[in-house]
């Protein structure tokens, strides 16, 4: 993960994105990461985030690019100000623009980071056994996907 901000525009296998937002990869063939992009969509009501899933051609760029395994349980990725931020500090970092509730998770900044990203690839290696289905392009209620939902 140890390159620089905005690597990804000198990178030519990277399609160009609008990158004045941060943006959060996904998976979209998993139905915890699926739900969690649609509550983030639905509780970030001033559009501080745009979502990719993982499987778009954008999403497996960016993967690439910072050397993500996209079958690796830590596909959820952050980019943010042009710098990519995975597992446990990703979750922080996006609970942190969000409205409470969720910006109270920043708590966890207290735990020790081995220690949350344990946590998050106990959760994150069991993640496809969640009942649901996967990503759907349909908003949630009173969301507009218009240039919040890029690949």
């Amino acid at each position: 993960m140890g390159r620089g901000p905005y690597s990804y525009r000198e990178d030519p296998a990277v399609p160009a994105f609008p990158d004045d937002r941060s943006l959060v990869l996904f998976d979209g063939d998993c139905a915890l990461c699926s739900g969690s992009a649609r509550k983030m969509l639905k509780a970030d009501r001033a559009g501080v985030f745009r979502l990719a899933p993982t499987q778009s051609a954008l999403g497996q760029a960016l993967l690439a690019h910072y050397g993500v395994n996209p079958e690796d349980p830590s596909t959820m990725l952050l980019i943010q100000d042009g710098v990519a931020r995975e597992r446990s500090d990703a979750v922080l970092a996006i609970a942190a623009q969000l409205p409470a509730p969720y910006r109270w998770a920043i708590i966890g900044r207290i735990v020790p980071q081995f220690i949350r990203d344990r946590l998050y690839d106990f959760v994150a290696c069991r993640r496809r056994r969640f009942p649901g289905s996967t990503w759907c392009a349909l908003p949630p209620a009173g969301v507009d996907l218009k240039d919040r939902v890029l690949g």
